[in-house]
């Protein structure tokens, strides 16, 4: 009696659709798809700023970059 067979489940679902309806089931899904779309869209660029502010970038004369270590030139 703890567990749920897929015979509750079923039930459940068509209660679920009977009372919200198709086509407001469906446009929760695609919320809910967009949302976690938008996530992990979020994730990438947040994890590919990262190595953006560590890399060195030329124009001319000038380097812009992040120093690691102090060295002597020659």
């Amino acid at each position: 009696m703890g567990s749920f067979s897929i015979w509750h489940w079923l039930i459940v679902l068509i209660i679920v659709m009977l009372v919200f309806g198709t086509k407001k089931l469906r446009n929760i899904g695609s919320d809910l798809g967009g949302a976690v779309r938008g996530f992990k869209e979020g994730m990438r660029e947040g994890t590919s700023d990262a190595p953006a502010a560590t890399s060195q970038k030329t124009e001319g004369n000038i380097i812009e970059g992040e120093i690691k270590e102090k060295s002597k030139s020659a």
